[in-house]
């Protein structure tokens, strides 16, 4: 039953291009070129700046990906791209990416998109993502600490996926990402088993910074989607709300790319020893103990002690905490004034006997010991 539901959302999630926008043809000295549909010429003139890769996946399809180099790029960008498109339409957007982020960047078309082979389903895009993982590494001799993974709408299944199992990713950037298939679809709000692309439960995996851009009026996948994913992540980057922003368009606004190129610069000058101190850094703020008083600005404790720590007091209630130096004692219980005894009606005045005019220099409450006329 879960495997048929799971076919069923799989139908819903996967809409490839009907025709697809291009074809990959191969020249007389081996290479391949990627050719439109539409006018039957190649994508792209300047052949050095995009290489066609047909590669093998685990699964047994062949999977087309672009990869665009920037003879001034320092990191690479693994793009993922939502429903309803190939790489045929996204090829326009990949270049502006590339020269405005100043990366090397590979996109690819998923099982059954475009001119790939296979029908699209989850756990192909898995299967497609980490062969193109793969050739990165053979091919180009990319590692994940060079490589920011980007996935948008469904590309954020994916994405998510091999972000969990890369710990020294550089980071990811999830564009109208998804908490799962059946929130999008049944606008439900816990996780089936026959549920796909479980992003809610894969986000908290991602040891990377993770930015979120959403737009607010996103009728497609709610912004709720993504303030969740940001919400949940280990280590988040300042999110992106294009505020009127929908599903398909937030590439128009200004604040798309401007915000997307200050994330892609901090990166590349994250180093291996900055990043390695923002994880300490991390780390000793959850050790470190939160006040739950709101008298406290600095929140230094977490843990309420149910035992007074004053030894004036005896309220139950009455809380030292001496690793807050904002901290001032409150308590409501009146002190008693003498330090002899603890009775607060006591002044604590010394005790005078009027038939041996004998002074005690204790309290008048415990001098009946002391005096021999008593």
């Amino acid at each position: 039953m879960g495997c048929l539901v799971s076919q069923l959302a799989a139908k819903f999630a996967f809409f490839p291009p009907t025709p697809p926008t291009y074809q990959v043809k191969k020249r007389d000295d081996g290479k391949l070129v990627a050719v439109s549909t539409a006018s039957s010429l190649p994508i792209t003139i300047d052949d050095s700046c995009l290489d066609v890769l047909s590669i093998n996946t685990k699964r047994g399809n062949k999977i087309v990906a672009f990869y665009l180099r920037n003879p001034c790029a320092r990191l690479t960008v693994l793009y993922s791209h939502g429903n309803a498109a190939d790489l045929g339409q996204l090829y326009d957007l990949f270049v502006q990416l590339k020269a405005n982020l100043r990366v090397n960047l590979i996109g690819y078309d998923y099982s059954g998109y475009g001119a790939s082979t296979g029908k699209p389903s989850e756990y192909d895009t898995y299967a497609d993502i980490e062969a193109v993982y793969e050739c990165l590494q053979t091919e180009y001799g990319i590692s994940q600490e060079d490589l920011i993974l980007y996935g948008q709408s469904v590309g954020s299944g994916p994405t998510l996926h091999l972000a969990a199992q890369l710990p020294r990713l550089r980071g990811v950037v999830l564009h109208s990402g998804i908490l799962s298939g059946l929130r999008v679809l049944c606008h439900v709000k816990f996780t089936l088993c026959c549920d796909i692309y479980k992003n809610v439960k894969k986000i908290r995996k991602v040891k990377s910074p993770v930015l979120v851009i959403h737009g607010t009026d996103d009728d497609v996948v709610n912004w709720l989607h993504g303030n969740g994913l940001w919400k949940m992540a280990r280590e988040p980057y300042e999110p992106l709300w294009i505020k009127g922003g929908g599903h398909c368009n937030l590439e128009l606004y200004p604040d798309y790319i401007r915000h997307l190129c200050r994330f892609v610069h901090e990166m590349e000058n994250m180093t291996t020893e900055v990043r390695l101190r923002k994880i300490r850094q991390t780390l000793a703020l959850q050790k470190r103990w939160k006040c739950t008083s709101m008298c406290c600005a600095d929140k230094c404790c977490i843990i309420k002690v149910r035992r007074p720590r004053w030894p004036q007091c005896l309220n139950l209630s009455c809380i030292k905490r001496p690793k807050c130096p904002e901290w001032k004692p409150k308590c409501s219980v009146r002190k008693p004034a003498c330090p002899s005894c603890f009775i607060p009606s006591c002044t604590g005045l010394s005790c005078w006997c009027k038939k041996c005019s004998c002074r005690c220099t204790i309290c008048s409450c415990l001098c009946a010991a002391k005096c021999s006329c008593w």
